[in-house]
């Protein structure tokens, strides 16, 4: 019986340890572009005469860690800032009434923001592009948009 307690009290531990490792690794993942580390759309809007209007962004990141994103974030188009006061959503997970088997115990945070309208002409003359968002918890995630992503937020906004 102790030699039982033993192995279950050890298997227990390296459980924890693998399980708390996998966590840590989904929710602090590394992406070299915005949309490899969460989803987004970017859609633009028109005036009757065809020009440009506004633009918004919309951003899904799902995470086992229970922060939640802060109602603040940066654009950059090479180097400028554009601060931006955005709306900000947090849904617990579903467990198995989830309907996405690949997210359905990861908390769904969602971010939706109106894009500055005097950034969108630095945007469409950017060569980079970069958005910043918060956690509660510290953690900044800041990242590019791919060429793909830049070049369709630049045909968007023509």
């Amino acid at each position: 019986m102790k030699n039982f307690v033993l192995i279950l009290g050890i298997m227990l531990i390296f459980s924890g340890i693998f399980g708390l490792s996998y966590v840590w690794t989904i929710d602090h993942r590394s992406a070299d572009s915005l949309s490899a580390y969460c989803h987004i759309d970017f859609q633009s809007s028109f005036t009757e005469d065809g020009k440009v209007e506004g633009a918004v962004l919309s951003l899904w990141d799902y995470r086992f860690d229970s922060a939640q994103m802060l109602p603040k974030a940066v654009l950059y188009t090479d180097g400028d800032a554009w601060e931006m006061n955005v709306t900000v959503k947090q849904t617990p997970p579903l467990g198995d009434e989830a309907m996405d088997d690949e997210n359905r115990f990861k908390y769904e945070n969602k971010l939706f923001v109106e894009i500055p309208r005097a950034s969108l002409a630095a945007i469409r003359a950017a060569d980079e592009v970069r958005f910043r968002f918060y956690y509660d918890n510290g953690q900044v995630i800041d990242l590019p948009l791919n060429e793909t992503d830049l070049a369709y937020w630049k045909r968007q906004l023509y």
